[in-house]
Parts: structure tokens; sequence; C-alpha cells
């Protein structure tokens, strides 16, 4: 790993989520370069217009790109959903599944909109072979994303680092093209994105906390993780008497050599 230093990253992070109190304080930050949600995030987070949610994302949102997900699930729809949600700011990214949920690659739709002029983020990417077929139907004169789903890659016990060079010798054929590193598990997976010249990754905002973490030494970090240990199992009131078919610490001959002046045994 060449470096651990949140300031020498040269891989962009973009935050995932749909919390609008999150997406405001994130916004100012510098080291945040756009911003991504899914229907998934949205629901969770009790989003129930999805337009009002969206034009309120960029009121916040106006000088980074925001990706938003079309949820039709045939493709002239799509098409149709993926045109409106384009017409709401330049700065829009139109998020489009590689395929339905029947399996139909989107590759036409793709091709048509890249063709047109609208800025896409194609999503829920996990083969080679989708990579380029998306890379393919994309207009060279169109910025655009591939967001392959590297920590489901993982879930899998598959290591997505090897895949995700891969993908991005696929991607590197066509200008205009960013790699995007989706659903990272840990902090880690930011540095290893960068590592291998991943362009973007997405980040939760509990994985964003977890910045401050870096380059923190370990000794202090050993020392407050038995400090926390301690303090919950005070604060929980626990404890341990001993049971009446325990054996006696006298009977322990290192702990009795060693310890027998400190310890008293409760059941004398």
């Amino acid at each position: 790993m060449k470096s651990t230093r949140v300031g020498d990253l040269r891989v962009k992070i973009f935050a995932d989520g749909a919390d609008l109190e999150s997406i405001r304080q994130l916004a100012p930050d510098r080291r945040i370069q756009g911003f991504t949600t899914n229907p998934t995030l949205m629901r969770a987070a009790g989003v129930r217009d999805y337009k009002t949610f969206a034009l309120r994302v960029l009121d916040i949102v106006t000088d980074h790109p925001v990706s938003f997900e079309v949820f039709a699930d045939d493709l002239p729809t799509m098409m149709m959903q993926a045109i409106e949600i384009a017409s709401w700011g330049d700065n829009v990214y139109v998020k489009i599944p590689v395929t339905t949920t029947a399996g139909e690659f989107a590759g036409p739709i793709i091709a048509s909109l890249s063709k047109a002029g609208v800025k896409l983020n194609v999503t829920a990417v996990m083969t080679l072979d989708q990579v380029g077929h998306v890379t393919g139907a994309l207009s060279p004169l169109t910025p655009a994303i591939v967001s392959v789903f590297a920590g489901r890659i993982a879930d899998t016990g598959v290591d997505p680092v090897p895949h995700m060079r891969q993908a991005l010798e696929i991607v590197a054929n066509c200008p205009g093209v960013e790699l995007l590193w989706a659903s990272p598990r840990e902090l880690l997976n930011i540095f290893q994105a960068d590592e291998i010249g991943c362009h973007i990754i997405t980040v939760t905002p509990d994985l964003l906390r977890k910045l401050t973490l870096v380059g923190k030494d370990l000794d202090t970090y050993s020392l407050e993780t038995v400090q926390m240990f301690y303090r919950d199992a005070s604060a929980a009131g626990y404890s341990i008497d001993p049971s009446g078919t325990a054996m006696p610490l006298a009977n322990i001959p290192d702990i009795g050599r060693t310890w027998g002046t400190h310890l008293r045994d409760p059941r004398r």
C-alpha cells in the first residue's frame, strides 16, 4: 500500500446516502467530490417523494456530480425516467441498472442516452463481461461512470482488487468513462481503490467518520479498545461470582505461586 495519508489520495470520494441532513453536512467537505444515492437508500431514509427529494439534494449540492437512479423495469420507461431525471440539473448523472430484473441488458438505452449527451452512471455491474458491454455502448463524447460493486464481489469470497484492476484496463480504452468502486465494506477499500488507480469510490457516512482513524497510533488504539471494554462492562454492572465447581486458586500452580499473596479465594 503506497500511502495511508488521506491528503495523498487521488481516488475521488463520493458520499453515498439519502439523509438530507448528512448530505448538507458533507456538501462543503473538501474531501467529498460527488454524491450518489439509490432507491433502497432513499426508502431506508424515509423518502416519500422521489423528485422532491432529488431537487432538495440539488439545492444543497450545486458544484459536484450527483447520481439519481431510474426505477422502472422496462427499457422504454427507464429511458423516459432517465430523460426526466437528467433535466433536473447539469450536475446530474442518471443511474441505469445494467439489466432489468429479468436480466435484459440495458445496452440499447445506455447507447441512446449516452449518444444524446445524458451523463450516465451504469450501476449494479459485477462481471468483467458486463464492464465490456457497458463501455462498448457508451459514447466517447459524453462523460459516464461504470459502477462495479466491488464490495458485493468480496462478499462472495472473491478478492475484488484483481477484478477491479482488470475492469480498469477495459475502461482505459474508453475516453470520458470513469470506474467507480461501489459498496466498500471497510475503510481499507479506499486505499485499495486509490492504489490501483480507480477513479471514484462511494463511501457511506459511517465509513467517512472512520477517516479520522487514518494514521492512528496502534498502541494508543489498543489501549482505547481495552478501556472501552472495561467501561462498558462497568456501565452494564456485570459481575462474576465464583461457582461451587470452580477450581480453588491454590490448586493452580502458576497462579498459586505468582499471585497467592494477592488473590484470596472468596470461598474460604
